[in-house]
């Protein structure tokens, strides 16, 4: 009798995540693609840069669910219509790899928190907390772009800074497996 591994089956029915996001102006996408580009080439690496509708600065991970539970949705979306920012500033402006467990790790493009993405990222987890929607959060936020997955690690190093304004924020799911994001709802800044 072959016997599934315990837990097996509840693995295999996460089907999404939700995360909010900014997403970069078309201008900036487009330089990230060609630092990208410019990246794997120099460094050699064999990874292929993640396509450029999924570039984007994640400002709190929702978590992995089974589909796209209701009640997270609600509870996430009347969580973000509470926010009242201005345009929030981005500036990212050097390059590094990511630790972490995989084999392959994230290189990313990342920078120093400005002080309206600070009170963005504040705002929006404490009405997460206040809808209910349980967090795990870093202890330091640190804005960043992935820009690939590769086995070879780069150390941190500066590069000609990357900058936008977003101008509004969205709830994104993402289809596990499938490398296919769904923007679900935007929510724009106050002018």
């Amino acid at each position: 009798m072959d016997e599934a591994a315990p837990g097996r089956e509840a693995r295999e029915l996460l089907t999404d995540s939700l995360f909010f996001a900014l997403y970069p102006d078309e201008a900036a996408t487009a330089r990230i693609g060609e630092l990208a580009a410019r990246l794997r080439k120099v460094h050699q690496l064999k990874a292929r840069a993640i396509p450029a509708d999924r570039l984007h600065v994640t400002l709190h991970y929702l978590g992995t669910f089974a589909g796209v539970p209701a009640e997270v949705l609600a509870q996430a979306r009347a969580a973000a219509s509470r926010i009242a920012s201005p345009p929030v500033e981005v500036t990212l402006d050097r390059i590094e790899s990511f630790s972490g467990r995989r084999v392959k790790r994230p290189l990313v493009l990342s920078g120093d928190l400005t002080e309206s993405l600070d009170a963005l990222e504040q705002s929006l987890g404490a009405a997460l907390d206040v809808a209910g929607i349980p967090l795990r959060r870093h202890p330091q936020f640190t804005p960043h772009v992935t820009l690939l997955y590769d086995e070879r690690r780069i150390a941190r190093q500066p590069v000609e800074p990357i900058a936008w304004t977003a101008r509004e924020f969205a709830l994104v799911r993402s289809l596990l497996g499938k490398s296919k994001y769904e923007v679900l709802a935007r929510w724009p800044f106050a002018a």
